[in-house]
């Protein structure tokens, strides 16, 4: 499936932090959503990614489209540590897109971070 063919609409058509994670969802903005987010500056989209082993470049359509207006992608893991594979490392390079891969709590807490700062950053956060 390819992201960006579902996405028209997103959630919320603003970043916002996370309130809330566990139980294989999310709490932002007053919303619930159960299963994976994608966050991007621009709206919280559903991810239909389950597992890090899941996520190829069409699952990151809408970063890399946007990846020219973003400083970092941060990459929530699920519970465990990941490390991407050459070919999605690759697809950042081609899009000079710094990124970071770490368990999804760690990833709320950066983020949330970085949201708070005005930074231009997105995250995929695994549920």
């Amino acid at each position: 499936m390819n992201l960006s063919a579902s996405a028209e609409k997103p959630h919320l058509p603003y970043p916002a932090p996370i309130d809330v994670y566990g139980q294989g969802g999310f709490r932002f903005a007053g919303l619930s959503h159960r299963g994976s987010l994608l966050c991007l500056p621009d709206g919280i989209w559903a991810w239909p990614v389950a597992t890090p082993a899941a996520i190829t470049p069409a699952m990151l359509a809408l970063v890399f489209d946007r990846a020219a207006r973003l400083d970092l992608f941060i990459l929530g893991t699920g519970r465990d540590a990941w490390d991407l594979p050459p070919e999605l490392r690759e697809h950042f390079r081609e899009h000079s897109l710094k990124w970071e891969a770490m368990p999804t709590s760690a990833a709320i807490r950066t983020y949330n971070v970085l949201v708070a700062e005005g930074r231009r950053v997105a995250a995929g956060l695994i549920a």
